[in-house]
């Protein structure tokens, strides 16, 4: 998700020059963070230290972890220019401009933005911009200290228009500061383009193991779905913790009771259940989370999942490290393992192991029926093996994979799809 935000007229830096309306973009460590998941993509950054305050930071202050971004891209990216390049070519303007440079690889944009109003013109203007996490900031970050660059990108002649729409509003805040700061850095608007403003970049600190701090994460995988939708799930409720609960707890870790009959298990320090769900007996459910609307029938036991709403589970089936869609239905005595299975699909009863289902959509009734999966011996997939299913590219993964008969009224006969495995 990308946030914009309309800033005032004050710099982010001493918040007290609005000649200069910096940006910020928040990025977190992937090392050692909480949770783990294994192949997370990652993104490169350059940074840079701000000029140190006249008072030093307090303890707390997240200005500890506020860095001038001077470089910025996509780790996919790097290793490609690095591969054509045998290294990594780093500009003599950059160490001019910067000689103290704190270069990494494993950290993540974490798409959350605080950027000035007048990035909005610098966008029109740019028109090959198309991306705001690699396209946007990698080139502010780099207009700050290529010699003509920010001319390239219209930037001076767009602050310029800025400031005249500020001086020319007497009613406009900060108009007195404007003009003091106008003074003081000698800066004629008539004679001298503005310097481009930086992009500073927040580093959230990494939370030692179990602690309720707060968690800033880039959820864009079905890893990174489950991993942190159980992690959160483990946070104490309201219930339990009160008024020293996180932000991110619920009320209760159970908020519908009374539909959950005797001889059940639910582990309620890891698990929630969300309203309106209906649990039959001798049901187990163990470090899961589970969505409104959700039936789960008698004998069911649900390890490490996450159900969406209007699940419908059936009985006796096994469920481990699942992720389920919207109104998805489960057949009874179904066993799977480590699988993804899209909304408003049903699983045939007694389906076995398999590590993705997906489906063709039914033009008449928009649902699919699938057969007991077999396995394939594994073997290196190239990057180019590409199946389209349900008009979604997915990539074939070196893992088993599964074959699915799929019943289509719109369909003459039956078609057999090989289902790749994430």
């Amino acid at each position: 998700m990308n946030l914009g935000v309309s800033l005032p007229a004050h710099g982010l830096i001493d918040g007290s020059k609005p000649h200069a309306p910096a940006g910020l973009s928040v990025w977190y460590d992937t090392k050692g963070v909480e949770p783990v998941v294994k192949g997370e993509e990652t993104d490169f950054a350059a940074l840079a230290p701000l000029p140190k305050p006249a008072r030093p930071p307090q303890s707390d202050s997240l200005q500890r972890h506020v860095s001038r971004l001077v470089y910025a891209m996509p780790k996919d990216t790097l290793l490609d220019l690095t591969g054509e390049q045998g290294g990594l070519s780093t500009r003599h303007g950059l160490m001019r401009a910067h000689p103290k440079l704190n270069m990494k690889s494993t950290l993540r944009d974490a798409h959350i933005y605080l950027f000035p109003h007048w990035i909005v013109d610098f966008v029109v203007k740019n028109e090959r911009l198309e991306t705001i996490g690699e396209d946007v900031l990698g080139w502010w970050a780099k207009a700050g200290w290529m010699p003509g660059l920010d001319e390239k990108l219209h930037v001076p002649e767009i602050l310029a228009e800025v400031a005249r729409k500020w001086t020319d509003d007497e009613n406009s805040d900060g108009m007195d500061d404007l003009v003091d700061s106008l003074e003081e850095n000698k800066l004629d608007i008539a004679r001298e383009e503005p310097p481009c403003p930086p992009i500073l970049a927040y580093v959230h600190p990494k939370a030692p193991a179990g602690s309720a701090a707060p968690i800033i994460r880039r959820v864009d995988t079905a890893a990174l779905l489950l991993n942190v939708s159980l992690q959160l799930a483990k946070r104490p409720s309201y219930e339990e913790a009160g008024r020293d609960a996180s932000p991110y707890a619920h009320p209760k870790k159970v908020a519908y009771p009374e539909g959950v009959k005797s001889r059940t298990t639910i582990t309620q320090a890891d698990s929630l259940v969300a309203e309106q769900v209906i649990v039959e007996e001798k049901v187990a459910i163990k470090e899961s989370v589970v969505g409104a609307n959700c039936t789960i029938r008698e004998g069911a036991k649900i390890t490490r999942c996450v159900l969406m709403d209007g699940v419908e589970v059936g009985k006796f089936a096994r469920l481990t490290g699942c992720i389920l869609g919207r109104r998805c239905r489960i057949g009874q005595n179904s066993n799977l393992t480590d699988c993804e299975v899209q909304e408003n699909l049903i699983i045939e009863e007694g389906s076995k192991s398999c590590t993705f289902f997906t489906r063709r959509q039914n033009l008449l009734r928009g649902e699919a029926m699938l057969t007991k999966p077999f396995t394939q011996p594994r073997k290196r997939a190239k990057p180019s093996e590409v199946h389209r299913v349900s008009s979604r590219w997915t990539r074939r993964s070196t893992q088993s994979t599964a074959t699915a008969t799929l019943h289509s009224k719109a369909l003459d006969g039956r078609k057999l799809v090989t289902l790749p495995s994430m």
